[in-house]
């Protein structure tokens, strides 16, 4: 149920500390070993302050997996010479609590640091339960959550403590952990001389995708199967982690080979193709967004108005892939992929954009017609802004008034710079609608009241 202070490596048992994992071996056991969290333990931050200056709030730690919300917590006890109390919100629940707390009492001499892990999976019940403890002093409340406080814990207990966001581990921490462990002969693997591969150690970083305690199981893994040899190899690492290592490197060559290939298949209608190179770049570690990103361009220039709700499904999955991450944001990617890649194609609004970009390079910027102009002055009334402007919605679908009122500057009149595709919407409805307002258009219109804006 319990654990309390001393929990640190240094204080157990010689054979118990060499039979604990890897990971529970290498935890920090200052600030200045914890890495990545710079925005809260570099020196002259708030927090790093408070603690140095022995005033340990109650608080909430926020964090994706493996970004060290327990090790910090043991790390503030150890600083501040408090017992540390451990309770998991999954297994524990008020009994446990008042147990906690009747210990805590009969401590006179020294602090209690109670730290509560996953603390979001307590009801609002067993979150009120804590809250007269810690702000009456019993206990400081350190509690860990991988889910947004304001969603996942009550408002009482959110205003009584401060929250501190710490941020998923960058490559460079995860290289720096797994050298540390290689390096130290008292609590890592520095004893047997032990050297990784540059390949094996990419591979290793990419997949533990910030989370130290993945990469120290698996580097404790591959260093066991290593046996009496003095490299871990790739081999090994892909063994310990059960994936192997692919081909791509999202800086190099492999990067814009595989994303040409994903374009190019979803341009050329084949599903089959498409999604399997989305698989490799999920798979490789490819970035999100990037692969988003395409989606939407992919939408706009390759479907087109053959299928205008294609940038919607494309946005949507964008977003959705932001909001839920990996690995379930491969659903919406997939999605939009098969959507975009068995949807009709068209081009047309690209050649329509450069049509009419040519010609705003190749001739005059004549100004823009009078009628088209607003009058929003006496002056420019006076002048002639908006005179003989028809108002579209003032003549008929059918009357050619509707549609020959010109639009375009003198210089370019007449110009067609859209020409519809063949596929899909675009060819089934807008086709059609263009070339009908084309040939009324050409129509010439009869004496009319004109209308003004």
């Amino acid at each position: 149920m319990t654990g309390q202070a001393p929990l640190f490596g240094d204080a157990r048992p010689t054979a118990q500390v060499e039979t604990m994992p890897l990971a529970a071996r290498m935890r920090p056991r200052t600030l200045d070993e914890i890495l990545g969290q710079d925005h809260l333990l570099a020196p002259g931050r708030a927090l790093r302050r408070a603690l140095e200056a022995d005033r340990v709030p109650s608080m909430l730690l926020w964090g994706p997996p493996g970004s060290g919300k327990t090790t910090l917590a043991e790390v503030i006890a150890r600083l501040s010479h408090s017992r540390f109390v451990a309770l998991s919100a999954v297994t524990a629940g008020v009994a446990d609590l008042r147990k906690v707390i009747d210990a805590a009492r009969r401590v006179v001499d020294q602090r209690t640091i109670l730290f509560i892990d996953e603390v979001h999976r307590w009801n609002k019940a067993q979150q009120d339960a804590v809250l007269p403890h810690a702000e009456n002093g019993t206990v400081i409340l350190i509690g860990a959550t991988t889910e947004n406080p304001s969603f996942e814990v009550n408002a009482a207990l959110l205003s009584r403590v401060r929250v501190f966001t710490l941020r998923a581990l960058g490559d460079d921490d995860i290289q720096t952990i797994v050298r540390r462990a290689l390096a130290d002969a008292d609590r890592g693997l520095g004893a047997r001389g032990l050297d990784i591969e540059d390949t094996a150690l990419k591979h290793l970083v990419e997949r533990a995708n910030g989370d130290a305690r993945i990469a120290l199981n698996a580097l404790e893994l591959a260093a066991d199967a290593a046996g009496d040899a003095k490299t871990i190899t790739l081999a090994l690492i892909e063994d310990a982690l059960q994936q192997r290592a692919l081909l791509y490197d999202k800086a190099g060559d492999a990067h814009y080979d595989t994303i040409s290939a994903f374009i190019k298949s979803v341009r050329g209608s084949n599903p089959d193709a498409a999604v399997y190179w989305l698989a490799r770049m999920l798979e490789s570690g490819e970035d999100l967004m990037f692969i988003a990103r395409r989606l939407v361009i992919l939408a706009g220039e390759d479907v087109g108005l053959a299928d205008p709700h294609a940038l919607s499904v494309a946005v949507a999955a964008q977003q959705a892939a932001h909001f839920i991450g990996m690995p379930e944001a491969m659903f919406p990617l997939t999605e939009a992929t098969l959507y975009l890649a068995t949807a009709p194609k068209s081009n047309s609004v690209g050649r329509a954009y450069g049509a009419a970009m040519d010609a705003v390079r190749e001739t005059r910027n004549d100004p823009v017609p009078l009628h088209l102009r607003n009058a929003v002055t006496g002056l420019m009334r006076g002048m002639g802004y908006g005179r003989d402007y028809r108002y579209s919605h003032d003549f008929s679908s059918e009357d050619p008034r509707r549609w020959s009122q010109t639009y375009l500057p003198e210089n370019v009149g007449g110009r067609h710079f859209y020409t519809p595709g063949d596929q899909g919407f675009e060819a089934s409805d807008i086709a059609p609608r263009v070339q009908r307002i084309r040939e009324l258009a050409s129509d010439p219109p009869d004496a009319d009241p004109q209308k003004g804006t």
